[in-house]
């Protein structure tokens, strides 16, 4: 239970991260980054995999290349939901998602339990 509030304090300050360094995204608060990873969370955890499987055929044939697309909608969707985090259009979801996940594989090498 330590590590899965730590990850997701870890994944909201990525959040806020990504807000400082990108221009299309921002988040209000830490309380707000708390709800918007919470979202995310939730929405890669149970839209994400019924949106892969729906897109498989476009998904084969751009080589994978479809899933940033995925990844992108998830961000943006979270975004929609949520009053303290805002994206600015596709290309900012895009970039916001891109830049979040590879701070997410961070997150993850450094609360994993060994």
């Amino acid at each position: 239970m330590t590590r899965f509030l730590l990850r997701w304090l870890l994944l909201a300050g990525s959040l806020l991260l990504v807000a400082y360094w990108l221009p299309g995204v921002s988040v209000t608060g830490f309380g707000s980054a708390l709800l918007a990873a919470a979202v995310l969370g939730l929405f890669n955890s149970l839209l994400r995999p019924l949106l892969v499987l729906l897109t498989l055929p476009v998904t084969l044939l751009t080589l994978g290349l479809f899933l940033f697309v995925i990844n992108a909608l998830m961000f943006w969707a979270a975004a929609s939901v949520l009053d303290g985090f805002a994206v600015s259009g596709f290309w900012a979801a895009l970039l916001g998602s891109l830049v979040y996940s590879l701070l997410g594989l961070v997150v993850d090498l450094a609360t994993k339990g060994g």
